[in-house]
């Protein structure tokens, strides 16, 4: 989706891949929306997620699939990042919220729980893959980007 060879494709799967906190936002059943922030991983092709059991989100995304993820925007709201895509439940053992690529992400975060607790707890593994992804660099004295991909 993102070409690393140019410079703001490269300056988003950066943001991508070192921001703590991405906005996932479901609905319900009803069209009620739902937001709440998550840690998370980007591997270039889709974001890991990981919750609690029984949870609002996990219920809406059982219920529709259509979900949006946002970063903090950044630069005082100049420096914007929306993913659109498909949710799905992982059951697979080996992509937990022990991995070492989430643990090192969070390595310097203070944290609640240890990180084997942390992943027993935030046991559901919620996969989201891109539709479309939509950024945009406006900083004043700066040139603006913008870019807007589909898959």
């Amino acid at each position: 989706m993102l070409d690393p060879e140019k410079p703001y494709h490269a300056h988003i799967d950066r943001r991508l891949r070192t921001e703590p906190i991405i906005w996932l936002v479901t609905s319900s059943p009803s069209g009620r929306p739902h937001i709440v922030p998550m840690w998370f991983l980007w591997d270039g092709r889709m974001v890991l997620l990981f919750s609690l059991s029984n949870t609002r989100r996990l219920r809406n995304i059982a219920a529709n699939s259509s979900v949006v993820l946002a970063l903090e925007a950044a630069g005082q709201g100049y420096d914007v990042v929306i993913v659109e895509g498909r949710a799905t439940f992982i059951d697979d053992p080996l992509i937990n919220g022990a991995m070492p690529a989430l643990v090192e992400k969070y390595s310097r975060v203070p944290r609640r729980w240890p990180p084997e607790e942390w992943a027993q707890k935030f046991s559901r593994t919620i996969s989201v893959v891109p539709t479309k992804l939509t950024a945009w660099k406006t900083r004043p004295g700066d040139p603006p980007e913008y870019v807007s991909i589909r898959s």
